[in-house]
């Protein structure tokens, strides 16, 4: 067990050791500026600390577990050690005491594996987003089951109620990170970095900073993460801007991100899998405006960009859109472990193939790009019912159909991209209004407007995703766009 609490440590240490590359490389207004592992003088929230240009500094005590039998709640922070000592709850208390006795605020985290307790009448107020106890831990009182809760707490901590509330304002609750959650964020975080992302990079960053450790090394500064980057030949591209937008659930990268949009309670549904429209009084025309704000409010001059978050294929269209190449931009998304980008080179345009229906209903086209799944049956019904005034329906797929992982890589998606492209420049040329369909992956649809520099159309439609959607919904017209 603690050879793998130890590793798990190290993970998270090399995730703030990302945090010191990109921010700095982003030239964040208070970046960090080292980063320190059981460092002296921080108590027991000495595990990782991030140690920025100016206080709040980030101390945080790591947790693991190798089963979830006990999860986080009154008991597990307040009871005390085995041998008797102090509890978690009781030795954060005193770390946190000792690092503000002079005034100096301290942003701290409890990070561990453990999940948290529902039945907890404190630790269920915790918030998702910030994962802090407050403000819902202090609002009920004293002889409500919350406050009577918090009575114990601050007793167990041996602070005065006020002084409870105090630490749970700056105290986060990072909980449920298992391992794999873990990894899988890091290689998040070093794709945006312009680092190697295989789960071997990830693993090599950990190491070394375990073998830092044991030589003595506690503050691992920039030059050193640089060098270590270099040494072990992990730098696979530019460091990115991160754009999150999160309609469907929140976005793990959102507070990294140098720009987010966050419309997850701004969605009508219960869970990512229903939620398909905005619930009132919010509208596709906010989401849109968000969207196409969204170049002008990262770093002056950003180049590379990194899209992350949940969202449906048409706002991904419309993030496309917002970046096209004619802007300079490169934009990437995280595509099955590969990092797709507008940037990466292909050797030509890779023609799709092309299904002609015709529909003989007026004097505009629908075109259905048909990647992940063929969504053909759908679309014509639903041009038939909606009486949509098109003459013809164009599918276009990839030389071998439409199918799961059909586009293998980045390039390949480039290439068809460009060929799409160039069929549907060759077909609109004397139509008047354009319906576009879409059924494929969040990468493809982003590269096809980013990567082509496509005239944006005058019509564009809800994506049809047939293991999603059975039919594709309502249309809408350019200036108010289905998403």
């Amino acid at each position: 067990m603690r050879i793998t609490g130890d590793h798990y440590q190290w993970l998270i240490a090399w995730e703030g050791c990302l945090a010191l590359l990109r921010e700095n490389a982003a030239r964040s207004e208070n970046p960090v500026a080292s980063v320190g592992v059981e460092l002296d003088g921080a108590g027991n929230l000495d595990d990782v600390v991030l140690l920025r240009r100016t206080p709040p500094h980030t101390y945080t005590q790591v947790k693991y577990t190798v089963d979830s039998s006990t999860p986080v709640n009154e008991e597990y922070l307040t009871k005390p050690s085995k041998n008797g000592g102090p509890s978690v709850l009781k030795k954060i208390a005193k770390a946190w005491q000792k690092l503000t006795a002079d005034g100096v605020l301290a942003d701290l985290a409890l990070f561990t594996n453990r999940a948290p307790d529902p039945a907890d009448p404190l630790v269920a107020v915790r918030d998702s987003r910030s994962q802090l106890l407050m403000p819902k831990a202090g609002l009920q009182g004293a002889r409500s089951a919350l406050g009577i809760a918090r009575a114990r707490w601050a007793e167990a901590a041996g602070l005065s109620e006020e002084e409870l509330r105090e630490l749970l304002s700056v105290l986060r609750f990072d909980l449920a990170r298992d391992q794999t959650h873990v990894q899988e964020r890091l290689q998040l975080l070093m794709a945006v970095a312009g680092l190697r992302h295989d789960l071997e990079a990830v693993t090599c960053g950990a190491d070394w900073v375990a073998k830092q450790v044991r030589a003595g090394h506690r503050t691992l500064t920039l030059d050193m993460v640089k060098a270590a980057v270099d040494t072990l030949g992990l730098r696979a591209g530019p460091a990115r801007a991160v754009l999150s937008i999160a309609t469907l659930k929140p976005d793990p990268l959102a507070d990294d991100a140098d720009y987010a949009i966050d419309w997850v309670d701004r969605f009508d549904g219960p869970d990512d899998f229903t939620k398909r429209r905005p619930l009132l009084p919010a509208t596709w025309a906010q989401l849109q405006a968000d969207i196409e704000a969204a170049p002008a409010r990262l770093p002056l001059g950003t180049a590379a960009i990194s899209i992350t978050g949940s969202i449906r294929l048409a706002p991904t269209f419309l993030t496309g859109t917002a970046f096209r190449i004619v802007t300079g931009a490169d934009l990437a998304v995280l595509q099955r472990g590969q990092l797709w980008s507008t940037s990466d080179p292909y050797d030509a345009p890779q023609p799709p193939t092309v299904h002609e229906h015709s529909l003989d209903q007026g004097d505009e086209l629908a075109v259905a790009i048909a990647v992940a799944s063929d969504p053909t049956e759908d679309v014509v019904e639903y041009l038939r019912e909606q009486q949509t005034p098109v003459s013809k329906l164009l599918v276009l797929t990839p030389p071998g159909g439409a199918k799961d992982r059909s586009i293998p890589d980045s390039a390949a998606a480039n290439a068809l991209a460009i060929g799409i492209r160039d069929v549907v420049r060759r077909a609109t040329r004397t139509t008047p209004r354009i319906h576009l369909f879409i059924a494929g992956p969040m990468g493809h649809s982003s590269l096809d407007t980013a990567g082509t520099g496509c005239v944006r159309p005058s019509c564009t439609r809800t994506p049809a995703q047939s293991r999603v959607m059975k039919r594709p919904s309502p249309s809408r017209r350019s200036d108010s766009p289905a998403y």
